[in-house]
């Protein structure tokens, strides 16, 4: 379900923390703010990035269910207060993940892993409890990159298509997950708050993209187009700029704020 290091996650959680989206945030902690205690359920925890970024905006009494099925990453985001941890493979043990008392369910990064179905199938079940729905960091296929380069849609073009493949949940939504995620619940009669959660890396965010570009560049490589064959040249140039302080990038996210439109 994860499929990522903690070294990655630890990398990208700074500029993961600046691109949420604050009205999201803000609707999210309204939504709880006359509650006492809250039970929130992060689905796909990582190391617990949602649950740092979120706990301070929450009523003290809080109860973190943190779901994963990578127990590595799931031991370290133990560590935080109020977490409880749960492994579970949420392509086959969704409906476990939200029994019981709950209040809010949230997560970051994920949705663009999942197949329409189990989108679906997340719709429905989230509905049929009536919780709210908290979702940071969907990509959705925006990738900007300065200076401008003639081989960059070719690579986004790759990446994006690279992004569909099945990720443990059949095939994947990648770029269009976001949509996807949002006509879903509007479907089953939510109401919605969302906006752009993107990442923007400057000159001083050399470590990130860098990682970012060699994703990219190896997802180009795996899809075997020989339409590709100068991505290694792409590289080098992309690279240059980054030494040269010349480089930016723009990756576009989605994050929403899903709740019923008459609460439990």
């Amino acid at each position: 379900m994860s499929g990522f290091s903690a070294d990655w996650l630890a990398l990208r959680e700074p500029h993961d923390r600046r691109a949420r989206n604050p009205a999201v945030l803000d609707a999210v902690a309204a939504f709880l703010a006359n509650y006492q205690s809250v039970t929130i359920v992060d689905l796909a925890c990582g190391t617990g990035a949602t649950l740092r970024v979120l706990a301070p905006r929450f009523p003290a009494r809080q109860t973190w269910r943190i779901i994963d099925n990578d127990l590595g990453l799931l031991a370290r985001a133990a560590n935080e207060p109020n977490a409880k941890p749960l492994a579970l493979d949420l392509a086959r043990d969704l409906e476990a993940a939200l029994d019981g008392p709950v209040d809010l369910v949230t997560t970051s990064a994920l949705l663009d892993l999942v197949s329409d179905d189990w989108l679906g199938r997340l719709a429905i079940e989230i509905a049929a409890r009536r919780l709210p729905f908290y979702v940071a960091l969907t990509y959705d296929g925006r990738i900007a990159f300065e200076p401008s380069d003639s081989f960059d849609a070719a690579i986004v073009a790759a990446v994006n298509g690279h992004q569909r493949r099945d990720k443990g949940f059949g095939p994947a939504l990648g770029p269009n997950a976001a949509a996807a995620a949002i006509t879903h619940f509007k479907t089953v009669g939510y109401s919605l708050v969302q906006g752009e959660a993107d990442w923007v890396f400057g000159p001083d965010d050399l470590d990130i993209q860098l990682e970012v570009l060699g994703g990219y560049a190896a997802a180009a490589r795996e899809t075997g187009d020989q339409a590709l064959a100068d991505m290694v040249g792409w590289l080098a140039r992309r690279r240059d700029a980054i030494a040269a302080s010349r480089a930016f990038m723009r990756v576009g996210h989605t994050d929403f704020f899903a709740r019923p439109i008459t609460t439990r």
